[in-house]
């Protein structure tokens, strides 16, 4: 039995990928056994730290409790003084799976001579460099085997969509549990307000119908226009499948039917795809300024992007939105739609506080820029070249529609219009940018800025032409945490 005075001062970390059942218990068994390790190699624990549902695998994922331990070790002493001089785990893979979080761990723990390390085996001396090569080594083979999982799931998907299997999760809404059988109540509501659509009905008026007969999505909720606009805009509708945002096709180009009951024709809902489409993006107007097709009423709707991980380790990547809390200063946060809506619903962010920041970043950008002031063109060359392939393209589907061109023919030429419409799209946005860029970045643009000359539309537009989007990393730990700028990533589009 070792005296509490001459136990050695250490801090302990637990951490679990996938807390399934939301209640910790993983994270707190492995505290049970670094509690045990603890009395065995003659150490106390003086600090718990726990990143629970947080995967160590995973770049863009930020363990806060794995970096605050870090800054500890390498002090030597814990925010209130307290010495600490070494750290259990339960194993090296419930600590790193990343070899330069490894070495950054291994840095900070060896900073001074003397430190303890030890996991549920005992001690280990990482000031051998025997053992620290061996720990590199084990992290290497854990993360090759991440890797392989991932392509495996990645294969397996894309076999599952070419094979039109359903995808696991919550039931679409119109069909049952299984995914693959009609839901006849749903089925038939979703199937006349695509037709509806199709004939020229607005959502809104469809929404006013469904809230008045209480209609609700799969999770209880009231529906929504971007709701119901994403449950239309489902190829699934048709018995199609998007993989990675793009229909799934055979080696001819046609789309793969999935293994379950359409609601509506593919003629029906590539109906709903060209209306659709045809007010993705911003809207140029007459004057070449750019405003979005329909203004949001916050300054980054749809420019914020969720940046939590995903199973298959892709980003969750959904346009953040906006939700009211009046509890909070600015009374709303930005936050990820549920899965129903195309997101995932697992990340939120203060959103006056992410405003501020992502306004001075940009404003910052926006005087580096400034000079020397670019002279552009106000005509786009390409406006000849867009108007001639977008009346072919309707052309086209016109003619398909109406069987007088096979869809091995439709298809493929129709695949490499959409291909080259996007492309003139962006570049046409990219030039009136440009053109407006010239006019308003000025030597008082922060003036501007601020006074309220530029609406919000015009603060958009510069926004847009400085940034592809702004990524916000999880906070990771659950609750409130203070607000952390480092987990906005801008991603800035270079001149």
């Amino acid at each position: 039995m070792h005296n509490d005075d001459q136990r050695v001062p250490v801090v302990a970390y637990a951490r679990i990928s996938a807390d399934l059942t939301r209640d910790g218990h993983g994270v707190e068994d492995q505290h049970k056994v670094n509690d045990e390790t603890a009395t065995r190699v003659g150490a106390k624990i003086v600090h718990y730290y726990t990143d629970n549902d947080l995967s160590a695998a995973k770049a863009a994922v930020v363990r806060p409790d794995f970096e605050a331990m870090l800054k500890v070790l390498k002090t030597g002493r814990l925010p209130d003084g307290q010495a600490v001089r070494g750290a259990i785990v339960v194993a090296d893979d419930r600590l790193v799976r990343r070899v330069g979080d490894y070495e950054r761990f291994v840095d900070a723990l060896t900073y001074e001579d003397g430190r303890v390390y030890a996991d549920a085996k005992g001690l280990k001396d990482l000031y051998n460099e025997d053992v620290e090569s061996m720990g590199l080594f084990g992290v290497v083979i854990a993360k090759a085997e991440v890797r392989k999982i991932k392509r495996r799931t990645r294969r397996s998907h894309r076999r599952r969509a070419e094979l039109g299997i359903p995808v696991g999760g919550t039931r679409p809404f119109g069909w049952e549990d299984d995914r693959r059988t009609l839901r006849a109540e749903e089925a038939g509501r979703l199937a006349q307000a695509a037709r509806e659509v199709i004939a020229g009905k607005s959502l809104h008026s469809i929404l006013e119908k469904w809230r008045d007969e209480g209609v609700r999505t799969v999770h209880g909720n009231e529906w929504r226009s971007r709701s119901l606009k994403l449950a239309l805009w489902n190829p699934r509708l048709c018995g199609w499948r998007r993989h990675n945002g793009d229909l799934v096709r055979d080696a001819s180009g046609v789309p793969v039917v999935g293994q379950w009951e359409p609601l509506i024709t593919p003629k029906e809902w590539m109906a709903i795809d060209a209306l659709f489409s045809s007010r993705v993006g911003p809207n140029i107007r007459a004057d070449g300024t750019i405003t979005d097709y329909r203004t949001p009423s916050h300054l980054l709707t749809g420019i914020l992007r969720c940046g939590k991980p995903k199973d298959d380790g892709q980003i969750c990547n959904a346009p953040m939105r906006v939700s009211t809390r009046p509890d909070l200063s600015g009374g709303f946060v930005y936050q990820c739609p549920s899965r129903s809506m195309g997101g995932c619903g697992g990340s939120g962010r203060n959103g006056t506080k992410v405003d501020e920041y992502v306004t001075e970043a940009v404003l910052a950008k926006l005087e580096e820029r400034k000079a020397p002031k670019e002279q552009v063109d106000s005509q786009w060359e390409g406006e000849e070249e867009l108007e001639r392939l977008t009346k072919k393209q309707r052309k086209m589907l016109r003619a398909w529609q109406e069987d007088e061109i096979s869809d091995e023919l439709f298809f493929p030429e129709n695949r490499t219009m959409e291909a080259r419409i996007k492309e003139l799209r962006n570049e046409r946005t990219q030039h009136a940018l440009r053109v407006q860029r010239a006019s308003a970045v000025t030597d008082d643009v922060r003036q501007k800025w601020c006074s309220g000359e530029l609406d919000l539309a015009q603060k958009r537009a510069l926004i847009r032409e400085m940034l592809h989007a702004v990524i916000v990393l999880p906070v990771g730990g659950g609750g409130r945490r203070p607000f952390n700028p480092d987990l906005l990533v801008p991603k800035w589009i270079e001149d």
